[in-house]
């Protein structure tokens, strides 16, 4: 028994945004779907990360675990939890036409981190998450900084730099890179400023020489779903 299943899918290969996920939880979703009794999100969890592995090589749920469930989710390797996030929160992502090798872009994170810096990045973290809770904009913005990833990474995504400067100029709350790279992603207080900065944040690409196409979403989105069935 089985069943075949044809993918149609907008995202670029290596491009940051979750494509191998994407893949995974489409299938997953289309799968539970055929059950006389569907499972619920958090039992698709497991076959999420398993699909993730075989899908890019490495079993993280960073990425499937929103695809599931939706919005904002805390992932670990054996559950996800939904967060709460302010329906005034916008997201701005940027794609731009390069491409960062995987290779490349993991060759970058070898070297082992100060244990300070790390300790630093969870005050971060503490910080955006209590923002997040108390719907507190000016808290979110001071914890959405990534002292580990980006300042290995952004030498290798040409333009980085000038489109998070664009973004920040534009009233983001913060910006930085979208899973591997090389697109790059803002966070705003509202949906208007979020449109008003990404033809800013595309411009700034176009600077560097590169063209790029923007996407504007609600931080707190939709889950994956069956739109049309049979």
């Amino acid at each position: 028994h089985g069943f075949e299943l044809e993918l149609e899918k907008g995202i670029p290969l290596g491009s940051g945004l979750g494509g191998s996920a994407a893949s995974c939880v489409a299938a997953l979703v289309a799968a539970n779907a055929l059950l006389d009794t569907p499972l619920p999100r958090e039992a698709l969890y497991p076959f999420a990360l398993e699909g993730e592995s075989v899908s890019s090589g490495s079993r993280h749920g960073d990425n499937v675990a929103p695809m599931l469930l939706g919005g904002v989710v805390l992932a670990t390797r054996s559950r996800m939890i939904a967060l709460f996030a302010p329906t005034w929160l916008h997201c701005v992502t940027i794609h731009p036409d390069q491409v960062l090798e995987t290779r490349r872009a993991r060759a970058a994170l070898a070297e082992p981190y100060p244990l300070g810096l790390i300790v630093e990045q969870s005050a971060h973290l503490a910080l955006f998450l209590t923002g997040l809770q108390r719907g507190d904009a000016a808290m979110i913005g001071e914890g959405l900084q990534d002292l580990l990833v980006e300042p290995r990474r952004a030498p290798l995504i040409p333009g980085f730099a000038q489109v998070k400067s664009a973004a920040l100029e534009h009233g983001a709350l913060g910006a930085s890179i979208s899973g591997g790279g090389p697109s790059v992603f803002a966070w705003f207080a509202s949906k208007a400023q979020a449109e008003v900065a990404a033809p800013a944040m595309r411009a700034a690409f176009a600077a560097a020489g590169f063209d790029s196409r923007a996407y504007v979403s609600p931080v707190a989105g939709p889950r994956a779903e069956v739109i049309d069935a049979p």
